[in-house]
């Protein structure tokens, strides 16, 4: 009964998460994130496009997701939506252990728009154009959308080092991600660090965990308004032109009035300009932690105490 869509290609892009369907208009129909037992705001977060980019993905042990009425009556009114519970990897008893992985990957785009070769484009307005359209047909041969999407690339490195005895165990790990997007300019940059102890007191009665996880995500955001200006910008138009005129919007060809001010209503922008020219970047810092006390009752085992402070 989970839906899950994906949001778009961009990296580190969210997917639409429903559990209960969609309950309202206009407030959020996103489900509760518990991390370890801290509820996590799935809204919001500003700076980064998923508020999942917090974890890395081989640091959950396991997610559960709730859905009856009962998430509610637990985690209060923001569990409405339903609750995904994820729980992180712990250490253990035993010898220290290292695990080192690596990933490389390649993104292309399958498609892209139909839209017609230059050709073709000569050919309609020559065909149906005004003498006043055929006069602005240009020489060159361009296909915008080539020019804005790229081949992207992304890797992975992730270390984790885990131990312990009968009374402490501990887990250690970094993750360090850099992937860039199929759109000109789009790029994440994630690092992340965690780190799990936990010990026990009185005969193994009292149970003390410690969680802390911080992330770093570096974002540069890509225009995608130029998706649709590169479908419907003219192919006999250059990237750049070395006119004069040009010279104050960077060497890019764009559509200018007489007086030299671009056209504002009714031209697209250079699709291409509006990717390398506009810096869109942010910087999100996060920290999660947590404490567990788990109690034991000496008179009824099968009756435990849990405090749990979350930050």
């Amino acid at each position: 009964g989970v839906q899950i869509t994906t949001g778009g290609g961009a990296p580190g892009s969210g997917s639409t998460i429903r559990i209960r369907g969609g309950a309202s208009l206009n407030a959020s129909n996103s489900p509760l994130f518990i991390i370890d037992g801290v509820p996590v705001d799935s809204e919001g977060v500003n700076g980064m496009r998923n508020p999942l980019n917090t974890i890395n993905p081989s640091d959950i042990e396991s997610y559960t997701v709730l859905k009856d009425a009962s998430a509610t009556a637990i985690y209060g009114s923001r569990a409405s939506n339903g609750v995904i519970i994820i729980t992180t990897k712990k250490g253990n008893a035993g010898g220290m252990q290292a695990t080192y992985s690596s990933s490389f990957s390649v993104n292309e785009n399958i498609e892209t728009v139909d839209a017609l070769t230059t050709a073709e484009f000569i050919k309609y307005v020559n065909e149906n154009g005004l003498p006043s359209d055929i006069a602005l047909l240009g020489t060159a041969s361009t296909n915008w959308q080539k020019e804005i999407f790229r081949t992207g690339y992304g890797n992975n490195h992730y270390l984790s080092l885990k131990g312990g005895d009968s009374k402490l165990n501990y887990r250690a790990s970094a993750g360090y991600t850099n992937q860039s997007g199929t759109l000109l300019t789009s790029k994440l940059v994630r690092s992340t660090y965690s780190l799990n102890l936990g010990t026990k007191f009185f005969d193994d009665k009292l149970k003390v965990d410690m969680s802390v996880k911080a992330s770093f995500v570096d974002n540069r955001f890509a225009d995608t308004g130029a998706i649709s200006n590169a479908i419907g910008f003219d192919p006999t138009k250059p990237v750049f032109d070395s006119g004069s005129q040009f010279a104050p919007y960077g060497g890019y060809f764009q559509w200018l009035q007489s007086n030299g001010n671009p056209i504002t209503v009714g031209a697209p922008k250079n699709p291409v300009a509006l990717l390398k020219q506009k810096n869109d970047n942010s910087r999100a810092s996060r920290l999660l932690g947590n404490f567990q006390f788990d109690y034991t009752m000496p008179f009824l085992p099968e009756l435990r105490a849990n405090l749990n402070l979350g930050y």
